[in-house]
């Protein structure tokens, strides 16, 4: 019936779900259809399993909290037979988030497989998430990792779950300069270190990293771990599906929910991943089932994101901040091999290309660099640390470049003692986001002032207690009779990189942060 319907009519949305519906079904899955909305505990109660997002509530007829569906894999799971019954669901629906100020709906389509999951099941999933990038159009990639491999790494450290959590999140980021310092702040030996950290650099066909792979496994569970990522490997080459499937354990997810492969769908241009999906039987158990499950979200959404610039593939589009800071940046980048000689002219132009050493630079300003490489509009940035800290993109920190360095601190006029102030603390800062993370891991109840700038003043004019700010020399505070008291966390520049660019422009972005590595003192 879905084929009989005249293209021409159908929006790219709606051709998109049909050509989905129709592979699902192929394979021997049958449509689900959930309600709207769920009783609001089943979301808070599983919230790390939910992607990024506030969850929409309201009071329903009888009472009862409800909450707007972000997600459809939750209601399955509750729902499933919770056997050895193989389910094999597929569906088409909206979900509902907020990004903190704007409701967004979502069309996702999907498919769940539960019961008694084996490595024949789990190929054919990932056969169906490759095939379902390639009915989008474009170039694709499938990338995926193995939450038991990573878990083996972690055996026997003794680290607290908030501890793995800090780690696995510089592992998603490709973060080795914060890794090396949490292992050390951890206690962990550098042996651990060095194992982990390896984990950032696994990244291409399977058959191709497969050593890399067998140096770092340690144990039984990092050992089945890759006997089944081998195995899949097999079936995957079997059904003609290995093609364009890369390995990549910066793809990480929550250790509590995920037990087994975990993996992302990229399309080139798309600047987000556009399928998300894993091995989930710990959800399952947490509602009393015994079954296994595996299953992906493919977000239709993301297709109206597709940048059409009309750059080539070979050109690395690179954004730097205007002023000392990108001044700076781009002396690494010409020194590195990188250089742009229009870019030393006097003039009021914004972007510069170097077709010889395939780069287009481009100023922005600071606090804008991380938004447009997070929508690939450039591939790489250089972004302060406190940017990444306050906003929290979605994007790889290749590089801790070493140059702008500073204190993000707590400031007070002198004198003042936070401490001996049992009244609200109030706390004036253009970093919320950081001010509230710091005080939250004291247990220190704070008023949060947002400024734009000169937030000196505030404690000045009785507008706030304390400071939140970066501190370069300390001379301002010094001529206001004001005085750092705590440090929070010291900053620099950073190289930051599009996860999607990252997959696409591997070897031309490895080859630029070599070259950077190089250069650096040792």
């Amino acid at each position: 019936m879905d084929n009989c319907i005249p293209s021409g009519i159908l929006t790219k949305d709606e051709r998109a779900v049909l050509h989905l519906r129709a592979l699902y079904r192929e394979h021997g899955y049958v449509q689900y259809r959930t309600s709207k909305f769920e009783e609001y505990s089943l979301y808070t109660e599983h919230k790390a399993f939910l992607p990024p997002g506030d969850i929409i509530s309201f009071t329903g007829a009888n009472g009862k909290l409800m909450a707007l569906r972000p997600d459809v894999t939750l209601s399955i799971a509750k729902s499933s037979k919770g056997d050895d019954c193989e389910q094999k669901l597929y569906y088409n629906e909206n979900v509902y988030r907020s990004d903190g100020s704007e409701l967004k709906e979502q069309l996702q389509v999907g498919l769940e497989c539960m019961g008694n999951i084996d490595v024949q099941s789990t190929g054919e999933v990932l056969m169906l998430a490759k095939r379902s990038l390639e009915s989008l159009g474009g170039r694709s990639c499938l990338d995926i990792s193995h939450m038991g491999f990573i878990n083996g790494i972690f055996m026997n450290t003794r680290l607290s779950p908030q501890h793995k959590k800090n780690l696995l999140r510089c592992v998603g980021e490709k973060n080795v300069s914060e890794l090396g310092k949490l292992c050390r702040e951890y206690g962990q030996s550098d042996e651990f270190c060095d194992r982990i950290t390896s984990l950032t650099d696994i990244h291409g066909p399977i058959d191709d990293v497969i050593g890399k792979i067998k140096s770092i496994s340690i144990n039984d569970e990092t050992d089945t771990a890759l006997n089944e990522l081998e195995s899949i490997c097999d079936i995957l080459r079997q059904l003609d599906a290995l093609q364009n499937i890369n390995l990549d354990f910066a793809i990480v997810n929550d250790l509590s929910y995920y037990s087994g492969v975990i993996f992302h769908g990229y399309i080139e241009g798309i600047p987000r991943t556009v399928l998300s999906g894993g091995r989930y039987d710990m959800l399952m158990s947490k509602f009393g089932k015994r079954s296994g499950a595996i299953g992906f979200a493919v977000y239709l959404d993301l297709l109206n994101q597709r940048n059409t610039s009309q750059t080539t593939p070979e050109t690395l589009n690179i954004a730097l901040p205007k002023g000392r800071l990108g001044d700076k940046a781009y002396e690494i980048f010409e020194a590195s091999g990188y250089g742009c000689p229009a870019i030393l002219e006097k003039s009021r132009r914004l972007v510069f290309e170097s077709p010889d050493c395939g780069v287009r630079y481009f100023w922005v300003k600071p606090s804008d660099v991380a938004i447009y490489v997070e929508r690939g509009v450039a591939d790489i940035g250089v972004v302060g640390k406190d940017i990444l800290l306050e906003h929290s993109p979605d994007v790889y920190e290749l590089l801790d470049l070493d140059i702008g360095k500073c204190r993000m601190c707590v400031a007070a006029k002198k004198g003042f003692t936070p401490d001996c102030e049992n009244r609200l603390l109030k706390v004036a800062t253009s970093f919320p986001n950081i001010a509230r993370d710091h005080f939250e891991k004291q247990g220190r109840d704070i008023d949060i002032i947002k400024l734009n700038g000169a937030v000196e003043l505030a404690p000045l004019l009785d507008l706030g207690d304390v400071i939140v700010d970066i501190v370069e020399t300390g001379k301002t505070l010094l001529e206001n009779d004001m005085e750092p008291i705590e440090d929070i966390v010291d900053i620099s520049a950073r190289l930051v990189a599009n996860k999607v660019s990252h997959k696409f422009n591997f070897e031309a972005i490895k080859k630029l942060c070599d070259a950077i590595v190089r250069l650096a003192p040792q």
